[in-house]
C-alpha cells in the first residue's frame, strides 16, 4: 500500500537560542513543524502547530509563554489552512506532546480523534503551571486516544507512534514508511541537527537522562536508514517549501 509524508511549516517562533540548546546566545525563529500523512486507511496529521487566535492576541492565547515566544503565522499557513490547501480534510491527528505549537491547531481539524500517550495527556493535566501546557490547546471536546507505548496507526508497519520522551513525560516521535524510504518526524525528541550531532540539550526538560535515550534511539534509525526530521530546524524545512516523500 502507497504512503506518502508531506512536512511544511504551520508557523516560526522567535526566541532566545539559550533556551532552546545549551551554550546557545542571541535569539533564533525557529519552524513549527507539521506532518501530513496520506494512507490507503486514511489522512493524519502529526502536530497542529499554532492557533490563529495567536496573530491577534499572543498573551490573550498563551499567558506567560507570550513573554519566551514571539509567534508569527502568516495567513494561509494554520493548519487547517495548509491541509485545506493540500487535501482537503483529515481522519487523525497525532501530538507528539502537548505544548502550546504542537497542538494548538487541533481543534481546526474538525471532530477527528486526537492520538496522545497516556504519560503525557497526565503531564497536561498535572497542574503545574510552569509546565507550558494550556487548557485551552489541550482540552478541545475532540475523541483523545491514549496510547500506553509504541502504536502501529494503521496495522500494516508503516505509520508508527514511537515513545521518545524526555522533553516531556509522554513525548513521541513518528515514523512514517514511504515509498521513498523511511522518515521519522522528531518533534521536540531533537530540535535541531546540531543537537543529534553535539547532544547539547534544552536547559529546560521534564527529564534530560530520557532525553538522551531518546537521542540514542533516533540515532539507531538514522543508522538503520531512516531519513530525521527536526522539530525546529530552518535548514531542513523553510519558510513556504513543502516537503514531500512518496
Amino acid at each position: 500500500m502507497s504512503v506518502s509524508l508531506q512536512a511544511f511549516t504551520t508557523g516560526w517562533l522567535t526566541t532566545d537560542r539559550a533556551g532552546l540548546i545549551a551554550g546557545g546566545a542571541g535569539t533564533t525563529r525557529i519552524p513549527v513543524v507539521t506532518g501530513l500523512v496520506e494512507h490507503p486507511k486514511g489522512r493524519l496529521v502529526f502536530d497542529t502547530g499554532l492557533h490563529p487566535d495567536l496573530r491577534a492576541d499572543p498573551a490573550g492565547r498563551m499567558g506567560f509563554l507570550a513573554d519566551l515566544f514571539e509567534p508569527d503565522l502568516p495567513a494561509g499557513t494554520a493548519v487547517h489552512e495548509r491541509v485545506d490547501e493540500l487535501v482537503g480534510d483529515v481522519d487523525l491527528v497525532v501530538c507528539s506532546h502537548l505544548h502550546f505549537d504542537h497542538c494548538g491547531g487541533n481543534a481546526l481539524l474538525g471532530d477527528v480523534p486526537v492520538l496522545v500517550q497516556r504519560a503525557e495527556w497526565d503531564a497536561a493535566h498535572g497542574g503545574d503551571p510552569t509546565a507550558g501546557y494550556q487548557e485551552v490547546d489541550v482540552d478541545t471536546g475532540q475523541d483523545v486516544r491514549l496510547l500506553d507505548g509504541e502504536h502501529d496507526v494503521f496495522g500494516d508497519g508503516s505509520v508508527v507512534c514511537l515513545p521518545t520522551p524526555g522533553h516531556t513525560a509522554g513525548h513521541q516521535s513518528l515514523r512514517v514508511r514511504t515509498d521513498a524510504g523511511e522518515v521519522v518526524l522528531t518533534a521536540d525528541a531533537c530540535y535541531f541537527r546540531e543537537t543529534y550531532e553535539t547532544s547539547q540539550l534544552p536547559p529546560f526538560g521534564f527529564d534530560p537522562d530520557e532525553q538522551r535515550r531518546s537521542l540514542d534511539r533516533l540515532r539507531g534509525l538514522e543508522r538503520g536508514g531512516a531519513r530525521l526530521l527536526f522539530g525546529h530546524d530552518a535548514d531542513q524545512v523553510p519558510d513556504d517549501e513543502v516537503l514531500a516523500f512518496r
